[in-house]
């Protein structure tokens, strides 16, 4: 009788981004019990009340929440109700906000003003940041500076340390300045820090989060926290002229009431940040490379000789290379990436720079 070897999965190859993974399991089969039935439409369901009291008790205050099926959309709705159309949002020149969402927090604010400041590692240097608060401030001929916009973790991978975010905070709060967190990669800086929900948000000044579940295990689903409540009514009826107010909004819920249970949002986060530090390590180890930065969260910056980027694009690696400087790669690693992705990519670059 002849036997069949169990299957392996294939070696993922897709770098570029913790977009390119999947979802979770448990994610999948939430949104298929969520299929079952009949539920309120437009977020008056129970899986929608259960992710509002699920967040409330993470973040150990009672928060209110707007799911949506985006973070474009999340940060554009935050700081629209942020932000006078004559306001202006202060921010990091390499932001998400900045670079990589196509004027939509211009578009929802109508017409606010994005200042890009500076500062290493994507972090909002303090001295600019305090010297742009007073900047013109009620001068009419000039926007007038009203909300300080960081992003936890950075474009570059880095985490803003909880000093750091209360330095920020405490800046924007003398300046009379709102607060909005782009949390993208909130889980990731969480797992980083070891610290909990709450120091990382409104503790330190955050009127409001934008919650990053998307890279993380979700299908579909972000969402806006509100720790200050006094905005919900605003963001609710910007959210429907958005059109994200979803008719069927217990498909989002499903996805984030599943993603807050057992703390699942977590256990993804730490586990891509165990494998960015693995492939980290690994790089480390090849003379030819030459590491960028630290991988705090789950992004991994370096640089690599020509022969080598061109020699994994041939193997059918992809991943972002030359968008920041000649040579400068960058690897994303997710939820779903294995040792086994990463040490077979360590083997590829070890091959290749021969």
């Amino acid at each position: 009788m002849s036997t069949t070897a169990p299957a392996t999965a294939p070696v993922a190859r897709v770098f570029s981004s913790d977009n390119a993974a999947g979802a979770s399991p448990e994610i999948i089969e939430a949104v298929a019990r969520a299929a079952s039935g009949q539920a309120m439409p437009y977020g008056a369901d129970e899986s929608t009340a259960a992710v509002r009291r699920r967040l409330s008790d993470l973040f150990e205050r009672e928060v209110d929440v707007l799911p949506v099926s985006t973070g474009s959309a999340a940060n554009a709705l935050s700081l629209a109700a942020l932000t006078p159309p004559w306001g202006s949002v202060l921010c990091h020149r390499d932001s998400h906000i900045n670079n990589d969402e196509c004027g939509a927090p211009e578009f929802y604010t109508a017409g606010a003003k994005l200042v890009p400041l500076g500062g290493d590692d994507a972090k909002i240097d303090p001295g600019e940041l305090r010297a742009a608060a007073r900047h013109k401030a009620g001068d009419v001929h000039s926007v007038e500076p009203s909300v300080v916009s960081v992003t936890q973790a950075t474009e570059t991978g880095a985490v803003y340390t909880l000093d750091e975010i209360r330095t920020l905070g405490s800046i924007a709060g003398e300046a009379g300045l709102r607060l909005h967190m782009d949390g993208a990669r909130f889980a990731g800086a969480v797992a980083s820090l070891g610290c909990t929900p709450a120091e990382l948000t409104w503790r330190a000044g955050v009127d409001l989060l934008s919650f990053g579940a998307t890279k993380n295990g979700t299908m579909t689903a972000d969402a806006i926290v509100v720790f200050d409540r006094s905005l919900t009514a605003e963001l609710s009826f910007r959210a429907k002229r958005a059109g994200q107010l979803a008719s069927k909004m217990r498909f989002h819920a499903a996805q984030l009431d599943a993603y807050l249970t057992d703390d699942l949002w977590l256990r993804n986060a730490t586990h891509a940040g165990t494998m960015a530090v693995r492939l980290q390590e690994g790089l480390k180890a090849i003379p030819q490379v030459g590491l960028l930065g630290t991988a705090d969260a789950n992004i991994v910056f370096c640089r690599l000789p020509r022969q080598v980027t061109e020699g994994l694009l041939a193997d059918g690696y992809a991943f972002y290379h030359d968008r920041w400087a000649p040579g400068v790669v960058r690897f994303v690693t997710s939820f779903a990436t294995t040792p086994e992705d990463v040490d077979h990519l360590l083997r590829a670059v070890e091959r290749h720079v021969v």
